[in-house]
């Protein structure tokens, strides 16, 4: 039997019904905890203004919390013939409690229900991928420290240019993930409004309170306007997605330039064994298969953006089945950041650094604009300067002093790290993700 909680009389084919549920089923497995957590405040709401008695209120609260404990024990599953976990939830309470189980809708469509739904597990998804972010970004600042004293060549257009060190490069990275932290927070605060209240897009003739679903939840503020609140279904996505690839690109980058230096032809930095592969011919082979792996994945997620866009921005106000597409690309795309946040800062933890690279004579040239600068400084113009350190190259009588004397902010000699930890944590404390979490353990325990 197909348990169509919307449906009429007219029943879908076989083939209609597959491809218009297409994988639903599937991704709203995703969303089962944020169902319940939205159904919960609804229906104390509900209760609120008259539409629940304080009887009802208290049986359907009972058992959204077991269906709840069920979900996180692995014990939930959407049947076959049910076309989403909004229609399980209530099948499950009308089965189990009888026509009450019914009353939790009244004053919602599927339409505000998935919008909160996606909007609760997104703003978690968030809070988890923050942590993560986090973590990387301490272990790339406690390597910049660590090896702020090794000098290492500069690059541009891929030649030897002038002497960098691991602080910078490890440093560097650091700063990066303060930026990204900057677009996951302003997602979040997108994210972090109920458009509970909305129904189908036009809101509904039932005095909802809007403001107490909104404080039950833990959200900042509601999305307002009714019309809106069903326009941001896309949008809200997209934005994420736009974050999401922001901490993608700067760890692709991380990654490419750490394959480039971990091979013999560099041999700067040494990855973790157990994050490299062999060859099913070559013995000798030592191939950085996770960092490579991880570099296809963020750059797949760089593309999240678009493949969202594409979907609904050439929408006109109000809801489409569109929409339902882009769970497909967006929901799974967090677990693949978030691996990819894990394996990054599980290598930069274990990843060596060769000291002794200046060792090598290919580097040398490296040094002449610190001679350039340093018989600046002694008086003579820059220009001359200039010339006579380049006559000296082709000559070959170039000798380089292998010390550097940068003393600026960012610099060699002054990395600036604790600043950029100050900054990370400014940042960090203007989510008020403690906010959240007393909300949704005020709902969870009653």
């Amino acid at each position: 039997m197909n348990h169509f909680l919307w449906q009429k009389n007219t029943l879908p084919t076989a083939e209609i019904e597959r491809f218009t549920v297409g994988r639903d089923r599937e991704l709203d497995a995703y969303l089962a905890e944020s169902d319940v957590m939205g159904s919960m405040a609804h229906i104390t709401m509900l209760e609120s203004i008259g539409l629940l008695t304080a009887d009802e209120l208290s049986v359907l609260l009972a058992e959204l919390r077991h269906i709840l404990k069920d979900i996180r024990a692995g014990e939930f599953h959407i049947e076959e013939g049910v076309e989403d976990v909004h229609s399980e939830v209530e099948l499950l309470l009308t089965r189990r409690l009888g026509d009450v189980g019914k009353k939790i809708h009244s004053g919602r469509s599927r339409n505000d229900q998935v919008l909160v739904d996606l909007k609760l597990w997104t703003r978690r998804q968030l809070r988890e991928v923050v942590t993560l972010t986090k973590t990387l970004f301490d272990e790339l600042q406690a390597q910049s420290e660590r090896y702020k004293g090794v000098l290492m060549p500069g690059y541009t257009h891929l030649q030897v240019a002038m002497p960098s060190s691991f602080g910078l490069w490890f440093g560097a990275y650091a700063e990066s993930l303060t930026d990204d932290m900057l677009f996951l927070q302003a997602a979040y605060k997108m994210v972090n409004r109920n458009p509970l209240g909305s129904a189908a897009g036009y809101g509904s003739s039932f005095p909802l309170d809007r403001q107490m679903t909104t404080d039950l939840l833990g959200f900042d503020t509601m999305d307002y306007n009714v019309v809106y609140a069903q326009m941001g279904r896309g949008k809200m996505e997209r934005n994420v997605s736009f974050a999401i690839a922001s901490v993608a690109g700067t760890i692709a980058k991380l990654a490419f330039d750490a394959c480039l230096f971990n091979s013999q032809n560099f041999a700067f930095v040494k990855l973790p064994a157990e994050c490299t592969t062999g060859s099913s011919i070559m013995p000798h082979k030592k191939n950085p298969d996770v960092f490579e792996l991880t570099r296809a994945k963020c750059n797949k997620l760089q593309a999240l953006p678009q493949q969202v866009m594409l979907i609904m921005n050439n929408l006109p106000s109000g809801y489409f089945r569109d929409l339902q597409i882009i769970k497909e690309v967006f929901l799974p795309a967090f677990e693949e950041l978030k691996d990819c946040l894990i394996m990054t800062a599980y290598i930069i933890n274990k990843m060596q650094v060769n000291e002794h690279i200046l060792d090598d004579p290919r580097y040398d040239l490296m040094f002449s604009v610190e001679e350039v600068n340093r018989l600046a400084a002694a008086g003579m113009p820059f220009r001359d300067a200039y010339r006579k350190v380049g006559l000296d190259i082709e000559a070959g009588t170039f000798t380089p002093v292998k010390e550097v004397h940068h003393t600026h902010a960012g610099s060699i000699g002054n990395l600036c790290n604790k600043e950029i930890a100050a900054l990370m944590q400014d940042i960090l404390a203007d989510f008020h993700f403690e906010k959240v979490e007393e909300a949704e353990k005020k709902l969870e325990e009653g």
